[in-house]
């Protein structure tokens, strides 16, 4: 009977021994398991091999080489500082560049492309204009615009130009096709383009007269930007001047730099060299005067420099812009800038 009773005791102290090993494992073995984990981890980083380029050795003034640096250049470039050349040949390097009047930049591209040289006695001139396009608030510039200027000397170009006019009655509709419009009509027009027999989009430009606004409002939809306003110059009474400008008229864009947002720059064409070297002198006079209208209304310079070019000729010939325009605004217009509410607005 006392041997029942040891045996049933010992029995029951094994077993409670037993349990009280397992709560342990339970609650342990988690944290024994994350610790062996990471010490694994450890282990394996340590073997992998980082493999090492050996390089042989670089010079002292070598070394960074391959490495691009930015340099920053101004593009807006001022020789006022060298000295004048006395001679006919000198290095452009150390000398101010020559000025040349608008006539004689022309003369002087029509002798290299006379047929003895190049052999190109018609090639486009071209004025290649640079501007100042900081706005009127400090850093602050002029975003990218389109300009269309009538020059008074026209000369062929190698494009076509479809334009679309809407105006009333028979008088109106001749003069606008002999002024130069493609298409030309009223209401008649307006019912095609509903029904389909007339695209917008074969015409480069879409101008009206004012009296045919209210009958416009039907397709105002189908024309989106290209509704005809005064503001972008497609509105006008004088219907056949303004066909005579589209159809004519240079057409050019002015944009500024990437790299340098104060900096913007404009190819124009503005003759050919078969014309009277006085009549491309007067379309550079006319350009310029343009360009210059969209100034904002702040002291410095605007155009900041002009260049005559005759390709395929690389010669660049400066001209002085500033006997076509003024260098400066008057303080007058200065106090009443408004710069904020025009056409070309800053964004900064």
């Amino acid at each position: 009977m006392a041997g029942t009773l040891i045996r049933s005791l010992f029995t029951n102290l094994s077993l409670y021994g037993t349990n009280a090993t397992n709560l342990r494992s339970v609650h342990t073995s988690a944290v024994y398991y994350a610790a062996r984990k990471g010490t694994r981890a450890k282990a394996r980083a340590k073997k992998v091999k980082v493999e090492i380029t050996k390089v042989g050795f670089i010079p002292h003034n070598q070394r960074g080489k391959n490495k691009a640096a930015k340099v920053v250049v101004n593009k807006h470039l001022d020789d006022s500082f060298k000295q004048v050349s006395k001679d006919d040949v000198y290095p452009m390097r150390y000398y101010r560049w020559v000025v040349y009047t608008a006539e004689e930049a022309v003369k002087a591209h029509q002798e290299t492309h006379h047929p003895t040289m190049y052999n190109v006695p018609d090639a486009l001139v071209y004025a290649k204009i640079e501007m100042n396009m900081e706005a009127v608030k400090k850093n602050r510039y002029l975003d990218n615009f389109t300009r269309l200027t009538l020059l008074p000397h026209y000369f062929p170009r190698d494009e076509e130009r479809t334009i679309l006019a809407f105006c009333k009655g028979p008088e109106l509709i001749k003069q606008a096709l002999e002024a130069g419009a493609t298409t030309a009509g009223a209401s008649e027009i307006v019912k095609k383009i509903q029904e389909g027999e007339l695209k917008l989009y074969d015409y480069d430009y879409i101008i009206a007269h004012p009296n045919m606004i209210t009958e416009l409002v039907p397709i105002r939809g189908l024309m989106k930007k290209r509704f005809p306003n005064i503001r972008n110059g497609t509105l006008d009474p004088n219907l056949c001047d303004l066909v005579k400008k589209f159809a004519a008229g240079i057409q050019f864009r002015v944009t500024k730099d990437e790299q340098q947002e104060n900096y913007g720059s404009v190819e124009v064409p503005v003759g050919r060299l078969n014309m009277d070297a006085k009549q491309i002198a007067e379309n550079i006079d006319v350009l310029l005067k343009d360009i210059q209208s969209a100034r904002p209304k702040r002291e410095g310079l605007f155009i900041t420099r002009c260049l005559i070019v005759s390709p395929p000729s690389t010669e660049k010939l400066k001209i002085d812009p500033f006997v076509h325009v003024d260098r400066e605004l008057s303080k007058e217009v200065q106090e009443d800038s408004d710069d904020e509410d025009e056409a070309v607005a800053a964004t900064a």
